[in-house]
């Protein structure tokens, strides 16, 4: 098997009830990206992921969607670093997921870091032993209260937001091509300065 030049994870949650829901944004910008190159994300035998593998700039990349719910993402991603990245996925391991802690229309890339209480990433950092993975973050913007937080992620936003939603999922698409052409320094300067 081809070792990859980068394998980027699209957080969210299976299944037509989380369709559209805030915390399906990541696996949305991952279908994006898919579409961009023309590939179908299929079931991949041994991971709980469909994948499809795409080219550019003269690398191979890995998108990915885990099937299994938000809160077991690293049983999904274990499996794949195994077989594209190996024992050193570094900053060739990309998450995509939503993030309270950025306004809805932003995005962020971050090398490493904590998990900020995000249940996909804590599950990831569990599974992999390690956390100097690379995340593109799509804010959403806080709940109006901390108990309503499983809602406000869960829940389909307004026609307004969703708009705005819809160029923060095409901006990560584009800022993970970002970090497999030109590397992560460089994404985090162009997506980092943006408002």
């Amino acid at each position: 098997m081809a070792t990859a030049d980068l394998v980027a994870v699209g957080l969210g949650n299976p299944g037509p009830d989380y369709d559209g829901s805030r915390h399906n944004l990541g696996a949305l910008a991952i279908t994006c990206l898919a579409a961009r190159h023309g590939a179908r994300l299929r079931a991949e035998r041994g991971t709980s992921c469909t994948t499809a593998s795409v080219r550019t700039g003269g690398k191979l990349m890995i998108l990915a969607i885990p099937q299994t719910y938000m809160n077991d993402s690293g049983m999904a991603v274990r499996p794949l670093v195994k077989r594209y990245l190996g024992p050193e996925p570094g900053e060739r391991l990309v998450i995509v997921h939503d993030e309270l802690d950025l306004p809805p229309g932003t995005v962020r890339v971050k090398a490493g870091g904590g998990t900020a209480g995000h249940n996909g990433l804590r599950s990831i950092e569990a599974h992999l032993h390690r956390r100097d993975f690379v995340r593109v973050r799509i804010g959403i913007g806080k709940p109006p209260s901390r108990a309503r937080g499983v809602d406000h992620v869960l829940k389909r936003p307004s026609k307004a937001e969703k708009d705005l939603l819809a160029v923060s999922v095409e901006m990560a698409a584009d800022a993970v091509e970002a970090i497999c052409i030109e590397g992560v320094a460089v994404a985090m300067n162009r997506f980092n300065t943006k408002s």
